[in-house]
């Protein structure tokens, strides 16, 4: 029986040494992601660096391509479809992690400039798997929660969401999590431009975490620059990896995209891509264990701060070490995606019920575990 071949992408983890029991695994780079280099293969793992069309597709044998990420805009659907190519993405794998890094640019935000985010108004643009996780942990900082997500509105009901004129009035800070659309009545390719800049009142805190082409480049600085906004948390740009100087600059917080790269996120991607696999194939693995990155040796943390949920949030994720690295390596966006240190989201984390004091019940709601 033809062994299958697999074309992996090199920097999804935790798929070596067991791809290879399912077939013959080439691991390549996105950037070498090429037709001669696909032709022969059955089975493509993937990432959101590597574009799946008809360019690379069209002359291969490819049944199958499996992407190791929330979005599958980097797959072209509609050439798929026709050239009869299942193709999977792994919604929801790194939810949590994105929720993670919004909490943790609370913290920074506490820490480094004295604020508190309680009583705050957020409104969550975008309320899938990311957006609802990242509406749980304002809600356990204590912040007021207003989300718009005009699909959900249509099916459920408009009970529950308001408009993004009513965001744009009300929010103390905006936070971006949709898909990225090109057309139609659900476009969000510059969801935030001049036109909802105009309409900001409270000179919010924007948020990208989706993707770049949601947010304006030249609208965010205009609204920097008229104080129509305070400030910006970026970890998704226009044009990656060659990201605008300027923005960079003005960023008050600047990360890789890496907002959805923790340990549990990437283990998540990469095991919804063999599942899709074993299930296309009919193929079984001879082990039941499932990805999952090595437990934690020491998961309690110990906190001596007077602000003990910020420091665990920080001590679990250096945030912003990430930004300065950014800041001294931006010509090397995509290298530091490939480099970067997966951190443990806080499910894997104790903390004492003493050391939290107030912020006990909180730090449970974002996920720590709370021993007493």
């Amino acid at each position: 029986m033809k062994r299958l071949k697999i074309v992996a992408e090199s920097s999804v983890p935790y798929i070596q040494g067991v791809a290879e029991e399912l077939g013959e695994v080439t691991y390549l780079p996105s950037e070498e992601f090429a037709p001669e280099a696909v032709k022969e293969a059955d089975w493509l793992i993937i990432r959101s660096t590597t574009k799946c069309g008809r360019a690379l597709l069209e002359h291969s044998r490819v049944q199958l391509i499996t992407s190791a990420t929330i979005g599958f805009d980097h797959i072209d659907t509609h050439f798929c479809h026709q050239a009869g190519i299942t193709w999977y993405n792994a919604p929801g794998c790194n939810a949590e992690a994105v929720a993670q890094y919004f909490a943790t640019a609370i913290a920074l935000r506490a820490v480094e400039c004295g604020w508190d985010p309680r009583g705050k108004v957020i409104g969550i643009v975008g309320v899938g798997n990311v957006g609802r996780r990242v509406a749980r942990n304002a809600g356990a900082l204590g912040m007021k929660v207003l989300l718009n997500d005009p699909p959900r509105a249509r099916a459920e009901g408009s009970a529950g969401f308001v408009s993004l004129q009513e965001i744009a009035t009300r929010a103390d800070i905006i936070a971006f999590h949709v898909p990225l659309i090109k057309e139609g009545e659900d476009k969000t390719v510059h969801l935030l431009d001049d036109r909802l800049v105009d309409l900001l009142q409270r000179k919010p805190i924007i948020m990208n975490a989706c993707r770049g082409a949601v947010t304006d480049t030249s609208a965010l600085l205009r609204g920097l620059r008229e104080g129509k906004i305070t400030d910006l948390v970026m970890d998704c740009w226009e044009g990656e990896p060659n990201i605008s100087q300027e923005l960079l600059k003005q960023t008050w917080l600047g990360t890789p995209h890496i907002a959805g790269f923790s340990a549990q996120g990437k283990a998540n991607g990469a095991r919804t891509c063999i599942e899709h696999g074993l299930e296309h194939f009919g193929l079984k693995l001879s082990s039941s264990e499932p990805l999952y990155p090595t437990p934690l040796s020491a998961p309690l943390l110990h906190l001596s701060s007077d602000q003990p949920l910020w420091e665990a949030l920080l001590q679990t994720f250096g945030i912003r070490g990430v930004d300065r690295t950014l800041r001294e390596r931006s010509q090397e966006f995509e290298t530091l995606r490939r480099e970067y240190h997966y951190p443990y989201e806080p499910s894997e984390y104790q903390l004492r019920r003493c050391e939290m004091g107030e912020w006990a019940e909180a730090a449970q709601g974002i996920g720590f575990q709370i021993i007493e």
